[in-house]
């Protein structure tokens, strides 16, 4: 299965406003983010280098594998769901990253009708890209 990474990036507008809440995420090696199944945490900003997307099958093999780049959001299903993460993302060494927090996330999202409009955009870009690569199946 092959989802369009594309589906993960943010207009410039979102990022820039996501960034200005977002902690700095050092990655000076590669580093997974957040690991398929775990508790969704928050939410990361991919600003500057790639990070490697996966999915395992229940029994383990890889189902999918591709890079993102720059200004895509990463973690937004588990973390707007309240579910754990559907995806395993490591950031390959020297990308830079921001991550925003559930609880910060969500004072954001309760605060601004606007931001949660521009999230919900992504979030469909996101199921309409998964819905596309099942179909290819």
């Amino acid at each position: 299965m092959k989802l369009d990474p594309s589906a993960f990036v943010a207009a410039p507008e979102l990022i820039q406003l996501l960034t200005g809440h977002a902690s700095s995420v050092p990655c000076d090696a590669d580093r997974v983010l957040f690991r398929q199944g775990e508790n969704s945490a928050g939410i990361f900003i991919l600003h500057e280098g790639e990070v490697t997307v996966t999915m395992a099958s229940p029994d383990g093999g890889l189902l999918t594998e591709f890079p993102v780049g720059p200004d895509s959001l990463l973690g937004l299903p588990g973390l707007i769901g309240n579910r754990p993460y559907t995806l395993t993302a490591t950031a390959l060494a020297g990308a830079r990253l921001g991550f925003i927090s559930r609880e910060k996330f969500n004072r954001l999202m309760q605060a601004d009708a606007q931001l949660t409009f521009n999230i919900l955009e992504v979030l469909a870009a996101e199921v309409c890209a998964a819905r596309h690569a099942l179909s290819d199946l």
